[in-house]
């Protein structure tokens, strides 16, 4: 009996101690998050009747998920420490894109799958790159490609790469996403323009 009670002691005593320990683990402070923001863009003049959907991207598992990508060299890439995107990179990109055309103002109708427009074409986006690259000065490099397509017959009516480059300004993760940030608005606001010269 006492051999047993001595366990059971022994026992309680080791739980006890396992608990106040848990007590102070150190819990990794919270990351910071991100947004994109959608550009201004000075359309043409007029408005077009047509109504576009903007599709969500497709991209590569590294760039299709909440880490911020830097390649410190080719063929190579890491992932930004202690910050993320405020959702997966694909779905920021298609609502940023959606807004740049909706601010635009030259469609009569700009949406997403699922919101019921009676769609005229698809503009289909492909990421490509969404990174800082750190080898030989510290910059922002995006490069999408696009493809418009009539949703009416399922032809491409047109197809380009858009890349843009910015520089990093600052240090830390502000400025590492400030610089994607201005890289992604000129992408975006050349895509714009590229499509309201086609349709």
């Amino acid at each position: 009996m006492k051999a047993a009670r001595s366990t059971l002691l022994l026992t309680a005593a080791a739980l006890a101690l396992s608990g106040c320990a848990s007590l102070f683990v150190a819990t990794p402070p919270p990351l910071d998050t991100y947004e994109l923001t959608a550009p201004a863009v000075s359309g043409r003049g007029g408005s077009s009747h047509r109504q576009i959907l903007i599709a969500e991207p497709s991209a590569l598992k590294s760039l299709d998920g909440q880490s911020i990508v830097i390649k410190p060299s080719p063929g190579s890439i890491q992932f930004l420490k202690g910050a993320q995107w405020s959702d997966r990179l694909p779905r920021i990109v298609q609502a940023r894109l959606a807004e740049t055309f909706q601010r635009a103002g030259r469609f009569v109708g700009v949406g997403k799958p699922g919101e019921g427009l009676a769609i005229d074409y698809q503009v289909v986006v492909e990421l490509r790159n969404f990174e800082i690259k750190v080898d030989g000065g510290e910059r922002a490099e995006v490069e999408l490609f696009v493809r418009l397509l009539n949703d009416r017959n399922g032809q491409v009516r047109a197809s380009r790469v858009f890349t843009a480059s910015t520089p990093v300004s600052g240090a830390g993760n502000d400025a590492y996403v400030a610089a994607l940030d201005r890289a992604f608005g000129q992408a975006a606001s050349d895509i714009v323009k590229w499509t309201e010269t086609l349709i």
